[in-house]
């Protein structure tokens, strides 16, 4: 993962996002609550600080910076050194994984979304969040990319682009969740959460192990 080092050296400004945005990080949460399976074992990859999986009750996690990881072992997160392309589990073993803003670091998209098919369960769920490339707030990230510590090695995808790589590593039944409709320098209440995707910026996506 290219982008790891900068993740290792700018946790605190990381972290700073989510303090100046807290009413986009609620309207997130919201959404990824609304399509993530209630009481199953399942776990996060690319969990960063446990900013997500803190809040949704995710006990487990995989996360490759090591300043990262630091921080998430503080929320009582258990988190194992990895990255999503190889990931150390064994088949079929939650029933369901997470990836939020994960997908657009991978080295390799389809491998790791093959890796995520191997350790469900049959029927299990593969739940993403991730800026809609096609979004404003997506367009506004591609457009300062260069100048960004943590987008520089990013590549950012469309709903339709991520269900179509779903497709391929074997996943189906998609349901989507969009929010974020309000530039963030203008948010003054929790953005609502509504079906399919096309309006809001963030979008999130369930597919299912078919």
């Amino acid at each position: 993962m290219p982008g790891v080092n900068a993740f290792d050296n700018n946790v605190d400004r990381y972290e700073q996002w989510f303090t100046d945005h807290p009413l986009a990080y609620v309207s997130e949460l919201r959404a990824v609550r609304e399509l993530l399976p209630a009481n199953s074992s399942g776990i996060e990859i690319g969990l960063g600080t446990g900013r997500f999986a803190a809040p949704l009750g995710i006990a487990k996690g995989v996360e490759p910076s090591r300043s990262m990881a630091e921080l998430a072992r503080k929320k009582s997160i258990e988190v194992v050194p990895g990255v999503a392309e190889h990931l150390p589990f064994a088949d079929g073993e939650f029933a369901f994984v997470l990836m939020i803003t994960t997908v657009c670091f991978l080295d390799d998209r389809d491998l790791a979304f093959q890796e995520v098919h191997r350790v469900l369960k049959p029927r299990g769920s593969f739940v993403i969040g991730f800026v809609d490339r096609d979004s404003p707030l997506g367009r506004e990230y591609q457009m300062k990319k260069e100048k960004s510590a943590f987008y520089r090695h990013a590549t950012f995808y469309s709903a339709g682009e991520m269900a179509s790589h779903l497709q391929k590593a074997g996943f189906g039944s998609f349901e989507y969740r969009q929010t974020l409709f309000t530039p963030l320098d203008v948010m003054t209440e929790v953005d609502p959460v509504k079906e399919g995707y096309g309006q809001g910026s963030f979008v999130v996506v369930r597919g299912v192990k078919m």
